[in-house]
């Protein structure tokens, strides 16, 4: 992984000095989250905007929910969605992720200025997305992904889930290898929320060191989904709604952040981004920390060195037989 501050740096997108906050504009009516609020082509540019006046480094950009249990839209229908608002945000400086599973969406979104391609079905869903991608040489997140949410595949089942998900993306970065994309454009993500259960989602925070060791920058997407609803009802508590769980989602940021992440995928961006800008400052007052221990260790050897090293040209004691 090309390091950046630990978090690691994508060929082809700018380098941050910390966790990248990536904001999210859903160009569609069912969204979990916020369906509906952003649908009209001139609304949703405008909110893409404004995530960047608050804070954030990019703006992921889709026309499809992938909630449980939602209709996948057709492929005409996810390209009038999406591709005015990518180029209306690309023209105004933003670098715009496309979130899409269909080749020809991605394909059409980067001629129109999108920087990066946010598949999560890691290139499952489409088996034209691989050699689209790697023909325009573009970045590309790979997405833990066990199949659309829909019956079995709506709650998965692990007996190990950090150590399943860690191989199946292993696997699947080397596909992607395989297909052509290049190893410093890739990007993992463990797909939170996605044929996981709230103890499969915090699990995977817990270690998310385990997914950094698969060498490749890490995504994190915690937003509003709904293991927070369950971790902030408590026992036997009623969740609250999505767009009530932004500052939990802040809290997770941070400390994706901490862990090393090279960005978080977030709905509401300000308090994300003032999150991650106090990781990065802690981050940088125990690295200066570590560097000033550092010298006085050095320090005192040194001095120890001149207070009890001997002499140029003395000698110490000698035996009967003339050895030291």
């Amino acid at each position: 992984m090309n390091n950046l501050s630990g978090r690691g740096r994508v060929a082809g997108l700018p380098a941050w000095d910390r966790c990248a906050v990536m904001g999210v504009v859903n160009v569609t009516p069912d969204s979990f989250s916020d369906g509906g609020r952003w649908f009209d082509t001139t609304v949703a540019v405008k909110h893409g905007l404004d995530l960047v006046a608050e804070g954030a480094d990019l703006v992921d950009v889709g026309g499809e929910s992938t909630r449980p249990g939602a209709t996948r839209v057709d492929e005409a229908e996810e390209l009038r969605r999406v591709i005015p608002v990518v180029r209306g945000l690309a023209s105004e400086g933003v670098v715009v992720s496309v979130d899409t599973m269909r080749a020809s969406v991605a394909e059409q979104a980067l001629a129109a200025g999108a920087a990066l391609v946010n598949d999560v079905s890691g290139g499952l869903a489409d088996p034209s997305m691989i050699p689209v991608v790697a023909a325009a040489d573009a970045p590309f997140v790979v997405m833990h992904w066990r199949g659309f949410l829909q019956g079995g595949n709506v709650k998965g089942v692990y007996e190990d889930v950090v150590g399943e998900v860690v191989d199946e993306l292993h696997a699947r970065v080397e596909a992607v290898l395989a297909g052509g994309i290049a190893p410093e454009r890739i990007v993992v993500d463990p797909g939170l929320g996605f044929s996981k259960e709230a103890e499969h989602d915090l699990a995977l925070l817990a270690h998310l060191d385990r997914l950094h060791a698969l060498g490749h920058p890490l995504l994190v997407a915690a937003s509003r989904k709904r293991f927070l609803g369950r971790v902030l009802a408590g026992p036997g508590g009623a969740p609250p709604p999505a767009r009530e769980r932004d500052a939990a989602t802040a809290a997770v940021s941070a400390l994706a952040a901490q862990a090393g992440a090279w960005a978080v995928r977030v709905h509401e961006v300000r308090a994300t981004a003032d999150a991650v800008r106090v990781a990065r400052a802690v981050e940088a007052a125990r690295e200066e920390g570590a560097r000033e221990a550092e010298t006085r260790e050095a320090g005192a050897h040194e001095a120890g060195a001149r207070t009890t090293g001997a002499a140029p040209g003395a000698e110490g004691p000698r035996g009967a037989d003339g050895d030291r």
